[in-house]
């Protein structure tokens, strides 16, 4: 018990010369939320081997990702899916991405570029500045000296050119080749890679033997020729579109020489495409089967092969099959397939239902930016995404995304620097007039992204706190 002239002095002391001490009331917590205030107590990264990314929204940690650093320790899959409505960060995530990973030499990257803006591809500006020409797909300039990817060429093993030859025909008809139209093709492509050995052969080839098939083709299977010729017709129909329809010039004649696969980045520019056409998938089939026998090779490289608006592949049940195996494939030999989407409904909703569920389940990591309420609830429930989550997806400012790394979710900000923001910006015709509107927008997109973390914040917490009481 303290004495009076104790009591007395200090008050007398306080009163002349203020209140020396702070006295703290104590606080009572649990370990979940002292984990937020006490910030060797919060969840650990994912190491620190890689490329970063940005900072975690909760520590104020940097944030670093690589595929392949973790693969066979936290990550059972290389491969990676993006999803977000557009304008919340999904592109520039990539290109900086990209961009980082080239620092590390045994990187290689092939680019599937869908988007465009002044008439090229939206990572023209990354190819220049890395002294690379895109190989533009464009069927208004096949036949004046563009570029040219031929499905029988002989770098695609003869099995290949045949999955390839059907899954173009599949994509095109909308559905599968019965046995016969199956049987006519298979014994035409046979024909050709038997008799022409003077040259690449080529889709023409393949069309006039299904119109004149051999007779030798009918005496194998004891059928009539004309039988054989019927059965190929609808087969020889949708390939003429090929050879002298809307995509002509892009896939009837050799291989364009000079193509540079060992390039650290190669950018295949679609922009001018159609995207709602049907013309996409079967792009997107040729290209990607053709990559596959001719760029994936066992020479230690790690290699990232990025889609974008990949729904055109996941979509359709034909060519997502063929992809499905170029993952098995890859991840033998180090590839990395990042599959850039808008929304997860597009996919398992669609006709490939059950393919898309296969491809979505080898990525591993999942990266979500804002959407609507409602498509946040589907896709944390295609995804398994904790509640807390969820919640907050429909709240994220622009940069900010939910990770998920194989069931280790953060909510992280991408950061870009100030020699990588000219070439990851897209929108110029929306911003380049107005440079201090848009410097002005960020800063307050900064502040807002700040004041949203305190929020998500109580969101997890909360959670947190149910589950302990549970």
């Amino acid at each position: 018990m303290r004495d009076p002239l104790s009591i007395l002095t200090e008050a007398f002391t306080s009163f002349v010369f203020g209140k020396v001490e702070t006295t703290r009331l104590p606080v009572r917590t649990s370990t979940g939320q002292a984990q937020a205030v006490y910030l060797p107590t919060a969840a650990p990264g994912l190491g620190d081997s890689g490329v970063i990314i940005g900072r975690e929204v909760y520590s104020g940690k940097g944030y670093i990702y690589d595929p392949f650093q973790l693969y066979g320790q936290q990550l059972p899959a290389p491969h990676w899916l993006v999803l977000g409505e557009s304008g919340n960060g999904k592109s520039a995530l990539e290109k900086t991405y990209v961009l980082r990973q080239l620092r590390f030499r045994d990187r290689q990257v092939v680019v599937l570029d869908a988007q465009g803006e002044d008439g090229v591809g939206e990572w023209n500006l990354i190819a220049q500045e890395l002294g690379i020409t895109p190989i533009r797909l464009d069927p208004m300039t096949a036949l004046d000296g563009g570029i040219r990817l031929n499905p029988l060429d002989p770098a695609i093993t003869t099995t290949g050119q045949l999955a390839l030859l059907r899954t173009i025909i599949e994509v095109a008809m909308g559905h599968g080749l019965d046995e016969r139209a199956g049987f006519a093709l298979k014994v035409a492509h046979a024909y050709v890679n038997t008799t022409i050995t003077h040259r690449q052969p080529v889709l023409t080839d393949i069309v006039e033997q299904l119109r004149h098939p051999e007779a030798e083709s009918a005496e194998a299977m004891n059928v009539d020729i004309d039988d054989v010729r019927a059965w190929g017709l609808d087969v020889a129909l949708v390939l003429d579109r090929l050879v002298d329809g809307d995509l002509r010039g892009m896939f009837d004649g050799p291989t364009t020489v000079g193509i540079d696969l060992d390039a650290p980045l190669i950018v295949f520019d679609l922009s001018h495409i159609d995207r709602n056409s049907i013309a996409m998938p079967i792009l997107m089939a040729i290209v990607g089967v053709w990559l596959e026998h001719t760029w994936i090779r066992p020479d230690r490289k790690k290699r990232i092969f990025l889609v974008e608006e990949a729904w055109h592949i996941i979509n359709s049940p034909f060519v997502a099959q063929l992809f499905q195996r170029l993952l098995k494939f890859g991840r033998r030999l180090g590839l990395s397939f990042v599959a850039v989407v808008h929304h997860l409904s597009d996919v398992v909703d669609g006709a490939a239902a059950r393919e898309a569920a296969a491809i979505l389940k080898m990525a591993s990591t999942r990266t979500i930016y804002a959407q609507k309420a409602d498509e946040a609830r589907a896709t944390g429930l295609v995804l398994g995404l904790p509640r807390w989550a969820v919640e907050i997806i429909p709240t994220l400012t622009p940069g900010i995304a939910v990770w998920d790394v194989n069931g280790n979710v953060q909510v992280v900000k991408h950061l870009i620097t100030e020699a990588e923001r000219p070439l990851v910006f897209t929108d110029r015709a929306m911003t380049e007039s107005s440079g201090s509107v848009l410097s002005e927008d960020l800063e307050a997109a900064e502040w807002e992204a700040e004041q949203r973390a305190s929020l998500i914040e109580r969101h997890k917490l909360d959670e947190s706190s149910e589950s302990t009481v549970a």
